[in-house]
């Protein structure tokens, strides 16, 4: 196997796909023929949070633009995983939208010859946040595509709301699943240097998800968040306690939020300044200084659309793993033979059993998978919360 493709987990059916398809596209490169369908210049990388659907997709960038397939140890494969290569255009949204503006100046990029590859690539690792003008101004390139462009978008589903059906109808699905939690652990362990407990713990409770499970390994605030959500159904003993859980989860999740954008917000801010010459002093200073509040205030609206974005994200954490408690509780009242995802709760679970019926415990399962259709359909995260909460005290 290519070395770059190590770094997708659990996924040995597509890394064989992704390999011959590599294997195809130097043949085109080097002008031999290839057989249909062998290699295509637009991919759907799909499959939930966590399953590495961009980290799939890198890699075969990488290996598109390695001369040996993606060994790992050239600069062309260095400068594709570090996102700083000539030839392949990176969109990793900060906010909740990838506009219109931004994906039509990929695509006008997308259209000339590579530089000093061997493909232009194009990488859309949230293709589900375009907008729907955006999403038309992809149409356009993906349906008539120059000669040595690839696309690669990642998203969540196939679904016509995540991608437009004109879209995935025109890419060949590279479908990605959850990775199982015996191989979440090995990575954590021969990579991460976790101890083996620690690491087939965080493995379980992260249900597949790569990267939190790292996060939850090796960061104590991470585990203090978790502990902290999963004590919710234990405190809504009322209706004012039910409005203090959602008060609290809502500052819990802007404080991470604040903390993982709050640095790169400073810095950002910082270097516009000094690149508009801040601090000047000669002739024309204060009239280039007025000038320059439009880009600050754009810069602002964009941090702020971050901050947002990941708010959410962590809102979503909380709320999968809200329902996977509900769920361990469902499958103790009915006896299922299914691993716990909790596993260090197991008695609160089995306490739950025995005071709910099952209704009632599927009602607060659907509470929630309902709270995280609301935020996903842009309700005020306040108002969702309080809602579910209320369902989940009266289920």
């Amino acid at each position: 196997m290519s070395p770059v493709f190590d770094a997708v987990v659990g996924q040995p059916g597509v890394v064989d796909a992704l390999v011959r398809a590599a294997a195809a596209a130097s043949r085109i490169v080097a002008g031999e023929p290839v057989p249909p369908g062998e290699m295509t210049h637009a991919w759907l990388f799909t499959g939930p949070p966590g399953s590495g659907r961009s980290v799939a997709a890198r890699a075969f960038a990488a290996a598109l633009q390695c001369r040996l397939g993606g060994c790992g140890e050239c600069t062309d494969c260095h400068t594709v995983l570090g996102g700083t290569h000539a030839d392949v255009r990176l969109v990793v949204p900060d906010g909740l939208t990838i506009s219109v503006t931004e994906m039509r100046a990929l695509v006008l990029r997308a259209a000339t010859a590579p530089a000093g590859g061997r493909w232009q690539v194009v990488l859309v690792e949230d293709a589900d946040r375009l907008t729907e003008a955006a999403a038309n101004a992809l149409l356009k390139a993906v349906e008539e595509p120059p000669p040595r462009t690839v696309f690669l978008l990642c998203a969540p589903s196939t679904n016509p709301e995540d991608v437009s059906v004109t879209i995935r109808s025109r890419c060949r699905v590279v479908p990605l699943r959850a990775p199982a939690p015996e191989a979440v652990a090995e990575v954590l362990t021969s990579r991460d240097g976790v101890d083996r407990t620690t690491a087939v713990w965080a493995a379980r409770v992260s249900q597949g998800h790569v990267g939190r499970a790292r996060w939850l390994a090796k960061d104590p605030h991470a585990q203090a968040r978790r502990r902290a959500v999963l004590a919710v159904p234990r405190s809504l003993t009322g209706l004012g306690a039910c409005f203090d859980a959602a008060d609290s989860l809502i500052k819990a999740t802007e404080e991470e939020a604040a903390s993982a954008t709050s640095d790169l917000a400073v810095r950002e801010t910082e270097e516009l300044k000094q690149a508009l010459g801040a601090g000047g002093t000669g002739k024309g200073a204060a009239t280039a200084a007025r000038g320059t509040a439009g880009q600050i205030k754009d810069l602002e609206r964009r941090q702020k659309s971050r901050a947002t974005r990941a708010q959410r994200d962590a809102l979503d954490r909380a709320l999968v793993d809200l329902a996977a408690f509900y769920r361990d509780v469902l499958a103790v009242k009915l006896a299922a033979p299914v691993s716990a995802v909790h596993t260090d709760v197991t008695d609160v679970a089995e306490a739950a059993a025995q005071k709910w019926t099952a209704e009632s415990i599927l009602r607060r399962i659907e509470a929630v998978l309902a709270c995280r259709e609301a935020i996903d359909a842009n309700v005020k995260p306040r108002i969702a919360l309080e809602a579910m909460m209320l369902d989940l005290y009266e289920g």
